[in-house]
């Protein structure tokens, strides 16, 4: 038997059922009309982003990483929760704008952008994060044929990653940002093209749930930002610290301690060099914001008997979850946070594997775990499905097409 990982708080029985925001599964599920369904809870980001405002110094901003959960629903109710946000391609940048949201709430990182998405992002007023000198060549080329003065910041590569993160962003050689060596140069050519220089962006890792280690990056960027600002020779206007706050998502996995994280962050800000006197400081964060408050609900097409082994298939599955599955970047396939959602408050009672709909052994949803007894029509549930759930995972495959998606 394998252990599954830790439900979310928030997440109660009504009826026996699981239920979101006092809604059971079933109810949820007749509301869409169909599953498999991606649910997202507004109340319970609202409270998350609450309670991370209450741990942090008031002076920090905080931006919504959109690559987590694009949902234009969401980016709705985001705007007013959040002080930014931050996109990936010029794809988001659409369907941020087309959410209603002003773009010079934007800044736009990622390697590889390509001119027309440039152009774009001038156009609209969004921070360019620069992710290479020719990338600003290109920047600034781009402005010049527009007769626009572009929002210019520059990512930098530094030389040190987040400890104990799961995909590590910076330190070495990498194809995000600028090494920093690098970057006092390219800001002076900036300045003198006349960009409005709009700060540095450092981004080590993401994924990471010890405290110390956020901290301790945290120290070090702001160490860093102040060395290249002071070899630029200008005060910095702005510095976006990364994210790299991480949810639980396997058994032993703890929840971040965000009032350490503040506390360590509520200190260096007291006691910073005359150069970030003046700094706008940000986090982006994704994950950590929506992951917790969505379910991926699917349900039981047949139960399934195998030399002895039991296998409950769903109609859903990594087209939908490629996260949980274990096919997203994990070395060692463990299990998510799974429920019998029709039967939540039952004790387990047999070992079970939740497979889906597809037509290869990597679609596993949990694998050997405990569950109650489940039947046919029964609903499963994924948790920590409100990140890196329904647009991180290959829903064409197959032809089974995408999952319905509700935001109560």
């Amino acid at each position: 038997m394998k252990p599954l990982g830790p439900i979310p708080d928030g997440f109660t029985a009504v009826g026996g059922e699981l239920a979101v925001d006092g809604v059971p599964a079933s109810v949820l599920v007749a509301r869409v009309g169909r599953t498999p369904c991606f649910v997202y809870s507004r109340a319970m980001i609202a409270k998350r982003i609450a309670a991370l405002r209450a741990a942090m110094p008031p002076r920090l901003a905080l931006h919504y990483a959109v690559k987590a959960n694009p949902l234009p629903a969401l980016l709705v109710a985001m705007s007013g929760l959040v002080d930014g946000f931050d996109i990936a391609s010029g794809g988001e940048l659409a369907i941020v704008s087309g959410a209603g949201i002003d773009p010079s709430r934007l800044s736009f990182a990622g390697p590889g952008k390509r001119d027309e998405e440039l152009s774009a992002a001038i156009v609209a007023g969004a921070t360019l994060n620069l992710e290479s000198a020719r990338e600003a060549e290109r920047a600034l080329a781009a402005a010049d044929r527009l007769g626009i003065a572009p929002r210019l910041a520059v990512r930098v590569n530094p030389d040190f990653d987040l400890r104990g993160s799961g995909m590590k962003m910076g330190g070495g050689a990498k194809p995000f940002g600028i090494d920093a060596a690098q970057v006092p140069a390219l800001v002076r050519t900036i300045l003198r093209a006349g960009a409005e220089w709009r700060g540095f962006h450092i981004f080590a890792g993401s994924q990471a749930l010890d405290a110390a280690a956020i901290a301790e990056t945290q120290a070090l960027t702001l160490t860093l930002a102040a060395q290249l600002a002071d070899a630029v020779g200008e005060p910095l206007p702005a510095c976006n610290l990364g994210g790299g706050f991480g949810i639980p998502y396997f058994p032993g996995d703890v929840p971040v301690d965000i009032g350490h994280v503040g506390a360590e962050l509520s200190n260096h800000f007291a006691n910073l060099p005359q150069v970030l006197e003046h700094t706008q400081f940000c986090i982006e964060l994704g994950r950590y914001l929506v992951g917790p408050a969505g379910v991926y609900l699917t349900r039981i097409v047949e139960r399934k008997l195998s030399h002895g082994q039991t296998f409950l298939i769903t109609d859903g599955g990594l087209h939908h979850q490629l996260a949980a599955s274990g096919n997203f970047g994990t070395v060692v396939r463990r299990n998510y946070p799974v429920a019998i959602a029709s039967r939540f408050d039952a004790a387990p009672s047999e070992e079970a594997s939740v497979v889906g709909c597809l037509c290869t052994p990597l679609d596993r949803l949990a694998d050997a775990a405990l569950f109650p007894r489940a039947e046919e029509g029964d609903l499963v549930a994924v948790f920590c499905a409100g990140a890196y759930g329904a647009t991180a995972s290959p829903a064409a495959f197959l032809g089974h097409g995408p999952a319905a998606e509700l935001l109560l």
